[in-house]
């Protein structure tokens, strides 16, 4: 009698699809690890923490500089997960790093993030099948603009400290730990637009607003 070839298709179907699906949660983890890494870079680059407190780590496929400051850690790690929640229930519309003069008290520099859910009216049912590698490309151009930054942002000559600012809906529950500011725009700023990434469920536009030293001189 003749035989049978045969090729189980099914797992291999399921496991590729389980790799393209992208649910809410897979997106606001994709979203808040980003921010991470992008302001550990942010804070490097700039010279706000001392270059030895970094250490090097591999992601999106680039040496990525991440602090080791114990109490630093703490601090982002305690933002992230509160950012992640108000992801998670689409109430985040911005995260701005604020750069400021220890001294003076005047804002430098403003990286702002600005977030748009793409879900809509679908929520938390949303999903995505945009491939997690184009994703990740999409975040890589993004950190190396940050890393390039130092060649046209102004020089800080003077020692700087940074605040966290998110922008989020009204009716938002606000945390204890948490407190309402000012949005601590700059004087006669200049305005630099960087990349944006979507995983189609979230979209992050990013852009770098900076004094101009003609104030100064």
């Amino acid at each position: 009698p003749g035989s049978l070839v045969l090729v189980c298709l099914l797992t291999m179907s399921t496991s590729q699809a389980a790799k393209q699906i992208i649910t809410l949660k897979g997106s606001t983890e994709i979203v808040s690890e980003f921010f991470g890494y992008s302001i550990n870079s942010i804070l490097y680059q700039r010279g706000i923490y001392p270059p030895e407190s970094f250490s090097r780590v591999q992601k999106y496929g680039l040496g990525m500089l991440v602090t080791t400051d114990a109490g630093l850690k703490q601090y982002l790690d305690q933002v992230l997960a509160q950012i992640s929640g108000w992801l998670m229930s689409n109430q985040v519309q911005k995260l701005v790093v604020v750069i400021s003069s220890v001294r003076t008290k005047e804002v430098l520099e403003r990286w702002v993030f600005a977030v748009e859910s793409e879900a809509g009216a679908a929520g938390s049912k949303k999903t995505s099948d945009k491939p997690e590698k184009e994703i990740m490309s999409e975040i890589q151009a993004i950190i190396r603009q940050i890393t390039a930054s130092v060649t046209f942002l102004p020089l800080l000559t003077e020692p700087c400290t940074f605040d966290l600012l998110v922008y989020t809906d009204s009716d938002c529950d606000v945390p204890q730990a948490w407190e309402e500011s000012d949005p601590k725009y700059i004087t006669n700023s200049s305005e630099v637009r960087l990349r944006s990434f979507t995983t189609k469920i979230h979209k992050v536009d990013t852009m770098v607003a900076y004094k101009n030293q003609d104030d100064d001189y």
